[in-house]
């Protein structure tokens, strides 16, 4: 199992967008813990409460706070900035609302992406990008057999779709600018499985829907009991796209694909599955299956990370039931008032020595 360089991180200057966001504050936590210098660009935060307000985020980074889709905004920060790699996190991620506003939707995934292309071609620092994309990418055909980077693209409602362009239009940007450019940029797009973890207070999410009702002494209402999904904790695809992009830095021609950062096989579980197993550690907690109609999701969605493991030594390091201890950790600590920021660097230092 390869860890994250520590070596390599300290004083590298990183370029985030999303920053605001759930898996984007974790992500800039990790990278200003092992010395980077971090500048954020992103929408204000998309929650209240959030976890870039909550842990202190906000005053540790450099940031611009605007829209992926304000162009000149976006190359006028990235130039200034000069950073030596970027993660490109900033989307609209949820599968409900894109039903709600489609355009949007494909304004922020495809033309955002496109904007973020740009800026990185006018930037000639930079030396690695890696567009986050989602598993959710794939064409699905509800096969009980992972997803290979080579499978087709495709996805049924518009957030996947969004995301599968985001996919097409970056190896499109690869082989049509960056392929021959002169010192070499690493370009690639990775592609995670369900992302969970402590800190994530968005609508329509099983694990926050799950912690809102608790803290509410509510009944945890679920819509897809039976909907099968690749679930993770956070801190396990950012410990893969950091792995990825110290790969790209170095050998930018060798590692410009596509790669998947999904969980053991044994932990792609179904919903009602890991709403039980919240529902054992946090007392009190109780569910229902909600009988309405709701706007179609895949059912079976599993990753295949061969890839990664062979290419990147990528291994999960944390089962899905220990995923659900630490979400359940990091959820007491929040009740409690405690610092925020030393949770996040404590869940990040135990799961890079596991």
């Amino acid at each position: 199992m390869v860890s994250v360089t520590v070596d390599f991180w300290r004083n590298k200057k990183i370029f985030v967008t999303g920053h605001t966001g759930f898996k984007g504050s974790w992500l800039s936590h990790w990278l200003l813990h092992l010395g980077a210098k971090v500048h954020g660009y992103a929408l204000a935060a998309p929650t209240n409460p959030s976890l870039y307000e909550l842990s202190g985020l906000s005053g540790m980074v450099s940031e611009t706070i605007a829209d992926i889709r304000s162009a000149d905004k976006l190359i006028q920060a990235m130039t200034a900035f000069a950073p030596d790699i970027v993660f490109h996190m900033a989307a609209q991620p949820l599968v409900r609302d894109s039903y709600d506003d489609p355009v949007g939707t494909y304004s922020t995934n495809v033309m955002g992406t496109i904007n973020v292309l740009e800026a990185v071609r006018k930037c000639p620092s930079v030396r690695a990008f890696i567009n986050i994309t989602t598993d959710k990418c794939y064409e699905n055909r509800e096969w009980v057999w992972g997803y290979r980077e080579n499978e087709a693209l495709g996805g049924f409602d518009p957030y996947s779709s969004s995301k599968a362009c985001s996919e097409i239009l970056t190896a499109s940007y690869r082989r049509s600018f960056f392929k021959n450019t002169s010192g070499g940029i690493g370009i690639a797009t990775a592609r995670a499985g369900n992302v969970i973890g402590g800190g994530d207070f968005a609508k329509d999410r099983l694990i926050p829907d799950c912690v809102r009702s608790a803290l509410a002494g509510e009944k945890i209402t679920i819509r897809y009991p039976n909907a099968i999904r690749p679930w993770q904790h956070v801190l396990e695809p950012l410990g893969g796209y950091m792995l990825l992009a110290e790969k790209l830095f170095e050998m930018p021609a060798r590692f410009s694909e596509a790669y998947n950062f999904g969980p053991e096989d044994s932990d792609t579980k179904p919903v009602e599955w890991i709403v039980q197993k919240f529902c054992e550690k946090w007392p009190g907690a109780s569910y229902a299956v909600d009988g309405a109609s709701h706007p179609h999701e895949a059912h079976f969605l599993k990753l295949d990370i061969s890839k990664a493991r062979t290419e990147l030594q990528f291994r999960p390091r944390w089962s899905l039931e220990k995923s659900i201890d630490r979400i359940v950790q990091w959820t007491r600590a929040y009740v409690e008032g405690n610092n925020l920021r030393n949770m996040c660097i404590q869940q990040i230092n135990e799961y890079s020595q596991a």
